[in-house]
């Protein structure tokens, strides 16, 4: 079992059921998934763009990303409907947990003049989304391999009802929330 998962049955589960007066287990809200999208731009012009950030999103994720494919033609970015656009992956299971006691522990440590993640992120339903500005903060990606400096969304969502339930879930599990 991961440590994140461990941290979440033995600490987080008792304060979440302490804070909100859950009757059950069953009631406490869970982590349900994490999807990161990477979009990539200039894979219209440089369709080798596309294949570096699939490879870099498949090294941090440890899984292989789908292709997202563009839903409307703009002329003004030379963009067809139908043409390949950017790449996400999403984890579940182990793979979710792993990715995010890495993310907290190791990643977001490491961004300049990092002060904690935004409190306003949620979206009302319990789902949060970060926005990285970079992918080298990961410790897979080697800076002398990266082409280009990409950004990339993390949503990480969750059962929890209420943002209030989300954050006290997010916090437990050790995200590092601005103060």
């Amino acid at each position: 079992m991961n440590r994140l998962q461990e941290r979440f049955i033995k600490n987080a589960t008792p304060a979440l059921i302490k804070k909100f007066n859950y009757t059950s287990v069953m009631e406490v809200p869970k982590l349900e998934k994490v999807v990161i999208n990477l979009g990539v731009g200039d894979a219209i012009s440089n369709p080798k763009a596309l294949e570096n950030a699939v490879s870099e999103l498949t090294d941090i994720a440890g899984q292989k990303p789908v292709i997202t494919k563009a839903k409307k033609s703009i002329a003004n970015f030379k963009l067809r409907e139908g043409m390949n656009i950017g790449c996400k992956v999403t984890l579940r299971g182990e793979k979710m947990y792993e990715f995010l006691d890495k993310l907290f522990n190791v990643s977001l440590p490491r961004v300049r003049d990092f002060r904690g993640v935004s409190n306003s992120a949620f979206d009302g339903r319990g789902n949060y989304t970060l926005g990285v500005k970079e992918q080298i903060i990961f410790p897979e990606i080697s800076y002398e391999k990266v082409s280009r400096v990409r950004g990339m969304d993390i949503v990480i969502v969750t059962t929890a009802k209420t943002n209030d339930e989300a954050k006290a879930l997010l916090s437990e599990l050790g995200m590092p929330f601005a103060k």
